[in-house]
This record gives structure tokens, C-alpha cells and sequence, in this order.
């Protein structure tokens, strides 16, 4: 007895001819379907990415809050409000909001269960897991940072603090210090 066995559906194309779809002048021959407004949202707010990619990462989002045969729609909304709030302004950025949002989701779902552990395995399990989310997601946040200001750093060179709390901050030169009894600047 032989046994058929499929691979895993991964991904389906529309494999309509093309003189099928409608002609319009830069479109994507096969837009997303937006199923509600927080695709439209995301899609909106990300015009500088095409609409298959804007699309398939609707659906990545959506299958990763998707769970007991159906997708949680509250957190589907704030990973799109995410996403749109973080404002990318390339698929690079767009990639990486998205990505924050899955990763902020999942923290939460880490914290939730840290909360409920009732033995220590499972409490020490929920607490690395926490833990390395949370520094997934400020690294991603330094990423961001990095990726947008081009890597610049702002480096102080001195920070003198005089009594009372004051700061100086920036370049300090010193003039040369002058001889009470002379009245003649000194080296040191």
C-alpha cells in the first residue's frame, strides 16, 4: 500500500495570463486583498513598498497572532497600528516594524505566562523566554535608530560638573592660568 503524501502548502500564486488582468499603468498584477481596514492601514501608511510585498507581510503579521483556527484580530490591530506608527520609510524599515511588532506580541504572551507559571521549571522557562524577547526588542529599537541616523554616534568629549549640579558638555578649551603674585600666565 503506497501512501501519497504532499509537501507543504507554502505559498499560492494567481498563474491568470496576464492579458487577463486588468491593464493599469503601475500596478501589481495581483493587489492584495485587503481583508479589513488594518491591512488598508498598513498598506497606506508603507507607500514606499509595492502592494505584493505590502500584502505578504499583512499576511506574515496575521499568521502570527493566528491561533484556535482563528486569527486574533486584537492583536493583529496593534501590530498593524505598530507597524504604521513606527512610520518605515522603506521595505527595510517596514521589515523591521513588523518584526517589532511580532516580537512585542510575543514578549506579552511571555509576561502573561511568567504570571500564571505554577512550578518553578515553567516559571524559569516563561522568565529566559521574557527576557530575551524584551532584549530582542531593544536591540531591534537600536537597529531602527542606527539604520535611520546612518550609524552617526554623537561621541562627548568632556563633561565638567561644577557644584551645584551644573553640567558643561561639548568641547572645553582651558586658558592658561595666570600667577597671582606676577600676574603672568603660566604653562599648567
Amino acid at each position: 500500500m503506497t501512501e501519497k503524501t504532499s509537501a507543504p502548502r507554502v505559498a499560492q500564486r494567481d498563474d491568470t495570463p496576464a492579458s487577463r488582468v486588468p491593464a493599469v499603468a503601475g500596478a501589481s498584477p495581483r493587489p492584495p486583498a485587503p481583508e479589513n481596514r488594518l491591512a488598508a492601514q498598513v498598506i497606506a501608511a508603507s507607500c514606499a513598498a509595492d502592494d505584493d510585498f505590502l500584502g505578504t507581510l499583512y499576511r506574515q503579521l496575521a499568521r502570527t497572532v493566528f491561533q484556535g483556527g482563528e486569527i486574533n484580530k486584537d492583536d493583529l490591530g496593534l501590530m498593524c497600528s505598530v507597524v504604521t506608527g513606527i512610520k518605515p520609510r522603506d521595505r527595510l524599515e517596514t521589515m523591521l516594524a513588523a518584526q517589532m511588532a511580532a516580537v512585542h506580541i510575543a514578549t506579552m504572551t511571555s509576561a502573561r505566562r511568567l504570571r500564571s507559571a505554577d512550578t518553578i521549571p515553567k516559571q524559569d522557562s516563561a522568565e529566559r523566554a521574557f527576557n530575551k524577547l524584551a532584549r530582542t526588542f531593544a536591540t531591534q529599537m537600536e537597529a531602527l535608530t542606527r539604520y535611520r541616523t546612518g550609524g552617526e554616534q554623537k561621541v562627548v568629549q568632556h563633561v565638567s560638573v561644577s557644584e551645584g549640579g551644573q553640567a558643561i558638555v561639548g568641547n572645553v578649551t582651558q586658558a592658561p592660568r595666570q600667577s597671582a603674585a606676577t600676574g603672568v600666565a603660566s604653562g599648567t
